[in-house]
């Protein structure tokens, strides 16, 4: 793992220009450069042996959530640094405990309490909050500011964060023990369901391998890749069909901390 953000500034200052001018194309009015990636505040050295493999990376965890700590902890404009204690916690914390855990209880409950078939159910100020949130997802990677990606996860991490707190407000598990409350069961499910899918394709970009299982989990059709942010309001789950698969992000400990010695 390496970083080229001061080589590439002075590229794109110094041979980039030259080369447009010399083919006669207009120069460009703004070049977007990142940072660099440091390990333990330290910046990678062969030399000084301050290195990181990158197959120990994957193996500890998988290459999404390699992914998404990269684009979460590393900001576009500025610099970040990589270490193992905090790519362990940002696994536990985000993505098995917060996503994984909340993906597999949505599963469960539709499974047990549905038939595995998601019912219908009416919009509310939940789905008012992430069509809010959409738009600054939107606004982190458009270009206007640079391409902030790590806004962006923190944007998305606002709806897991909601959707979590859903879940502990209505207590399906509860609802379902009342044959009264079953308009109110079905509503609970039918919006995290739509969070749930609407959650896959944002997440898509960052951690493309868990986005389409938890896609193919929740019954949807085709490839969440090809779902377009413009439709996302609109997007109705009613109707598919769940399936319960392995755990998204199994929170297993890693058996042994990995040095980053050679």
């Amino acid at each position: 793992m390496h970083t080229i953000g001061k080589d590439i500034t002075r590229f794109h200052s110094i041979i980039w220009p030259a080369m447009l001018q010399a083919a006669e194309l207009p120069l460009p009015r703004r070049v977007w450069a990142h940072g660099f990636v440091l390990f333990s505040g330290e910046k990678f050295s062969k030399t000084a042996g301050v290195r990181l493999e990158l197959e120990d990376a994957i193996a500890r965890f998988g290459v999404d959530p390699l992914r998404y700590f990269l684009l979460r902890e590393v900001p576009f404009d500025a610099d970040g640094s990589f270490t193992w204690d905090r790519f362990e916690d940002r696994y536990n914390a985000d993505l098995a405990n917060a996503f994984g855990n909340l993906a597999s209880r949505v599963v469960t409950m539709v499974e047990k309490y549905t038939d595995g078939v998601v019912p219908a159910g009416s919009r509310n100020d939940v789905d008012r909050a992430d069509a809010s949130d959409l738009t600054d997802y939107i606004a982190a990677m458009d270009g206007s500011r640079g391409y902030l990606l790590h806004e962006a996860l923190r944007v998305v991490w606002r709806s897991v964060t909601r959707a979590n707190e859903y879940v502990q407000r209505t207590q399906p598990w509860s609802l379902a023990k009342k044959p009264a409350a079953r308009p109110e069961l079905e509503q609970a499910l039918a919006l995290l369901v739509r969070q749930l899918a609407r959650l896959a394709v944002l997440v898509s970009p960052f951690i493309p391998t868990k986005a389409q299982e938890l896609w193919e989990s929740l019954g949807g059709p085709g490839e969440v890749a090809g779902q377009r942010l413009g439709a996302l309001e609109g997007l109705n789950p009613t109707g598919w069909r769940v399936t319960k698969g392995p755990a998204l992000f199994p929170r297993e400990q890693p058996s042994a901390k990995v040095s980053s010695a050679s």
